[in-house]
């Protein structure tokens, strides 16, 4: 796929304000300080698009990117971000969640992960959260640019592990840089294919 055109749209906290053309949707969301807007800026193109940070919790909204005019790149709040107030992430966690699952123009949800860390719980709760809920979604591991081969082999093995505990298989799985650019087309790739079946 390639991105022509990227506007932004609209942000807000309720998911009934979002946009209701009914084009598909395809959201972004982890951690605060996955490096989701290098990501999303790497993936459009465009470098200013989502707004980078060395603070994390910098996107507190529901973002809606319009792509080539067919589909929107979704730009979700990051979770687990202890600074802020428990009612502000209370808050989050509720518009996200009212999002994720009343959205029927939701195809798929991209979870980024850390590629240097240990699997970390509260992201293995979310997943298991997406999956009582039945919600479609893939793995990207970010920041693989930031350790050894050796290294990210391990981790990544240590969370598939860790997620085949409760799981029976593992969802599709993508690994990025947006330093180096690695991993955009083949995430791009699968939005393309999804979309051609919608």
């Amino acid at each position: 796929m390639k991105i022509k055109s990227v506007s932004f749209v609209v942000s807000n906290t309720d998911h009934k304000k979002c946009p209701e053309d009914g084009l598909p949707e395809f959201a972004f969301i982890g951690r605060s300080n996955v490096g989701k807007s290098s990501l999303i800026n790497l993936l459009t193109g465009n470098k200013k698009l989502a707004k980078t940070s060395s603070t994390p919790g910098k996107t507190q909204l529901i973002n809606h990117f319009v792509i080539n005019d067919q589909w929107y790149l979704v730009d979700l709040p990051g979770y687990g971000y202890a600074k802020v107030s428990k009612s502000a992430r209370s808050n989050w966690e509720k518009f996200i969640a009212d999002y994720l699952t009343n959205r029927k123009s939701l195809m798929n949800i991209f979870i980024l992960l850390d590629s240097r860390l240990e699997p970390q719980k509260i992201d293995l709760e979310f997943i298991n959260w997406c999956g009582e809920k039945q919600l479609p979604f893939v793995l990207v591991f970010t920041k693989i640019d930031k350790l050894s081969s050796s290294a990210l082999q391990r981790n990544t093995s240590k969370f598939k592990k860790e997620m085949l505990k409760t799981w029976e298989e593992m969802p599709p799985v993508f690994t990025t840089s947006s330093i180096s650019g690695f991993g955009n087309e083949p995430i791009l790739n699968y939005i393309d294919q999804i979309l051609e079946i919608c």
